[in-house]
């Protein structure tokens, strides 16, 4: 009597995975090297010139942004959990939440996303009309290349998310592919939460 033998589980990580993990280290350490020119040119300028710099700064309303952002990563993760259950759309009406899929979730972290730039580019607006550009001082230069290439990153983000919900609209089913997507792009996104959140402590807290 012939004995079959059991398929064996494939458990090995993806590779896009992988190598999006080693990508955000090299990037981890881009953001190093803003915060270590920061802190330099904070030394070098000294507290009271910084302390005035400081003082132009909006705590209040980069709190609110802050906090939409950081909640986005949330709203990420419940779109992860979704995909990781292979479910792409919404199994019921749009206002119960609990039965949205991935591109419910996904849209509305884009909006939130979205919602950030905005904020970051009003705030310029304002600090430019009082006077703090990026050539004004030594502190514009730091704050506006450590905020800036973040919002850049985040930008890359809302991109990835379009790039997601578009593939996934117009694949016929919600597959293994278009799951480990959604993930990949989830660490993007939770990374760039990370790094703000040490730079609104930096930047807007230890003044």
């Amino acid at each position: 009597m012939s004995t079959q033998e059991a398929p064996v589980k494939n458990n090995r990580p993806s590779l896009v995975a992988v190598g999006t993990i080693v990508w955000l280290s090299s990037e981890l350490m881009f953001f190093a090297a803003l915060f270590a020119m920061y802190f330099t040119t904070r030394a070098v300028q000294g507290p009271k010139l910084w302390l005035e710099s400081t003082g132009m700064l909006n705590v209040k309303f980069a709190a609110i942004n802050t906090t939409v952002l950081v909640l986005s990563s949330v709203t990420c993760q419940f779109g992860v959990f979704a995909a990781e259950r292979f479910q792409g759309k919404r199994i019921g009406p749009l206002y119960k939440i609990s039965k949205w899929g991935m591109r419910e979730w996904f849209a509305l972290t884009f909006l939130m996303g979205a919602f950030f730039i905005g904020g970051q580019i009003y705030e310029y607006a304002n600090l430019v009309r009082d006077g703090l550009s990026l050539s004004s001082r030594a502190y514009g230069s730091v704050f506006y290349l450590t905020t800036g290439f973040h919002g850049l990153h985040v930008t890359g983000g809302l991109i990835a998310f379009l790039i997601v919900l578009i593939r996934v609209a117009k694949a016929r089913k919600f597959g293994h592919s278009q799951a480990t997507t959604a993930i990949v792009v989830s660490y993007y996104w939770h990374f760039v939460d990370i790094v703000w959140i040490a730079l609104f402590s930096t930047i807007y807290l230890i003044k």
